[in-house]
């Protein structure tokens, strides 16, 4: 299972530990990634995702999965969260 977000793509970073006297050895900046189980309102059903908890904070600031994915662009996405933007839009055309 790889450490990345499921919608935004936020993986792992590289850099470097520096010690007191500046010697440099290599490490990784692994993402804050958890499963969650988000409600769609188009759904009226879960979705398991592994996300970010700062993907996590913008879905809730944004007012929901739905909202979150039909305002990102296409190419800010995963290939999963197109997807399921995708279904989304499906859903809400032939709700209308």
């Amino acid at each position: 299972m790889s450490r990345r977000c499921d919608i935004t793509g936020k993986g792992v970073m590289t850099g470097n530990n520096v010690s007191h006297a500046h010697n440099r050895t290599r490490r990784r900046f692994l993402p804050n990634l958890q499963a969650v189980t988000v409600l769609s309102e188009t759904f009226d059903a879960p979705i398991k995702l592994r996300l970010a908890t700062s993907t996590l904070r913008s879905i809730e600031k944004r007012g929901g999965l739905d909202a979150y994915l039909l305002a990102a662009k296409d190419n800010e996405l995963t290939d999963t969260a197109v997807k399921i933007k995708r279904r989304i839009k499906k859903a809400q055309a032939k709700a209308a």
